[in-house]
């Protein structure tokens, strides 16, 4: 479940659980982008992430559909956030607590 209201009441954000990101990416409702470098996505990653590091980050080069950023903690994802709010790209949700919430919460990594 989302942790803040509706698109058309909320002003920041979007958290959304580990779990919850799991379960809709299989069923294919959203896309996971990692925004974590290279050498972290190369020692472990989630499958099924999209890697687009926060050092080369464009908004535009987004893939299509409902996107969905993380990284290791949530720091970097919402700064992720920030420049698709200045870019007018309409991304606003990242995973609460990125891989090592990922991991607290039992589900599958990849090295």
């Amino acid at each position: 479940m989302l942790l803040k209201q509706d698109a058309a009441t909320r002003s920041g954000p979007v958290e959304i659980e580990p779990a919850e990101v799991s379960a809709r990416m299989g069923r294919g409702e959203i896309v996971l982008v990692d925004v974590r470098e290279p050498n972290e996505i190369a020692a472990e990653r989630i499958p099924g992430a999209i890697s687009l590091p926060l050092s080369q980050f464009d908004p535009a080069a987004l893939p299509k559909g409902h996107v969905v950023l993380s990284c290791l903690s949530g720091k970097r994802s919402a700064m992720a956030l920030a420049k698709c709010r200045q870019a007018g790209v309409p991304v606003d949700t990242h995973m609460r607590g990125g891989l090592t919430g990922w991991k607290a919460a039992g589900l599958p990594t990849t090295r």
